[in-house]
C-alpha cells in the first residue's frame, strides 16, 4: 500500500501502524498488535484500527510518548556474549539496548542468543527491520564457529547440504560451508531459526564452544570490540537498503 492511499487525503498524517514502524518501536503487524490490545493511545485516547496520526498529535505506548523521528539512525554494533536481546526481561543482567542509551530510540533486526556474540544490525527504521528479517528474502548471514570435536569433511558437507532438525521438524536450507581451523569453520546463512547453528551442529554430534556473527549482507563487524557500536557509511546504508529492494532516504543520497 502506497503512503498516499495510507494518508487516505489527510495531509501530513500517516496510519498509525506506519508511525509506529517509522518511529523504529516495532514492525507495522506488531503495532496493529498493541493497537488491538489497548496499549496505544493518542491523544489520550486509546487508538483504533487505522488511526491516522501526525506531527501534531501525542502517541503514548506504556506512559512514554513517541517521537517518530525522520532521521533515520543505523549502527553496527557488537554484542558481547552474556547480553540478552531482549526490551522486556527485568531480571536480565546485561541488554543490548543498555550500551546505546542516549541516542535516537533504536532496535534491533535479528537476534544473537545470550552465549553468541558478533554483528548486529541496530535502526529506528521499522519498515528496514521489517525488510531485513523478512526470511523469505534470503539474506546472507556470516559467522564463525568453533566446535568442541575435530571437525571432518563429511560433517561440514552435512552443513552445506541442509540439516534436519527434529524438535522443529524443519530443514535448514543449503548453504555455503568452508573450513577454518581444526576446530573451527565459518557458514553462511540465508534464514534465521532459533539457534539454528547450535541445533545444526547437535543434530551432527558436534557442539558449539564460540560463535561469532561477523557479517550481516554487506555490513561486517570489522574493526568493533565488543560492546561497540559505530554509525553505518552513506554507501553501507545506500546499498543496505536497495539490497531489500527499498528506496533509501534522501539523507543518504546527499538530497
Amino acid at each position: 500500500m502506497s503512503i498516499e492511499k495510507e494518508r487516505s487525503g489527510q495531509q501530513g498524517k500517516l496510519r498509525l501502524n506506519k508511525y509506529l514502524a517509522q518511529a523504529g518501536l516495532c514492525s507495522r503487524r506488531q503495532a496493529d498488535v498493541l493497537i488491538a490490545e489497548g496499549k496505544v493511545f493518542v491523544n489520550g485516547a486509546p487508538a483504533q484500527p487505522g488511526t491516522q496520526v501526525g506531527p501534531s498529535d501525542q502517541v503514548v505506548i506504556g506512559g512514554k510518548a513517541v517521537q517518530n523521528s525522520q532521521e533515520k539512525v543505523l549502527l553496527a554494533f557488537y554484542k558481547p556474549v552474556g547480553v540478552t536481546c531482549t526490551e522486556k526481561d527485568r531480571f536480565a543482567d546485561k541488554k543490548v539496548l543498555d550500551y546505546v542509551k542516549g541516542r535516537t530510540r533504536v532496535t534491533y533486526a535479528g537476534r544473537l542468543d545470550k552465549d553468541s556474540e558478533g554483528l548486529m544490525l541496530l535502526t529506528n527504521d521499522g519498515d528496514l527491520i521489517h525488510a531485513l528479517m523478512k526470511g523469505s528474502h534470503a539474506h546472507e548471514k556470516e559467522y564463525v564457529v568453533k566446535v568442541k570435536e575435530q571437525l571432518q569433511e563429511d560433517f561440514l558437507e552435512r552443513l552445506r547440504e541442509g540439516v534436519y532438525l527434529k524438535d522443529l521438524d524443519r530443514t535448514t536450507r543449503p548453504c555455503k560451508v568452508q573450513m577454518a581451523g581444526k576446530y573451527t569453520f565459518r557458514i553462511i546463512l540465508t534464514q534465521g531459526m532459533n539457534r539454528q547453528i547450535r541445533r545444526m551442529c547437535e543434530a551432527c554430534g558436534y557442539h558449539v564452544k564460540a560463535l561469532k556473527r561477523v557479517r550481516i549482507m554487506n555490513i561486517t563487524l570489522g574493526e568493533l570490540l565488543p560492546g561497540q557500536s559505530r554509525k553505518l557509511t552513506k554507501e553501507e546504508s545506500v546499498q543496505l537498503y536497495r539490497s531489500v529492494g527499498m528506496a533509501p532516504p534522501a539523507q543518504f543520497l546527499g538530497e
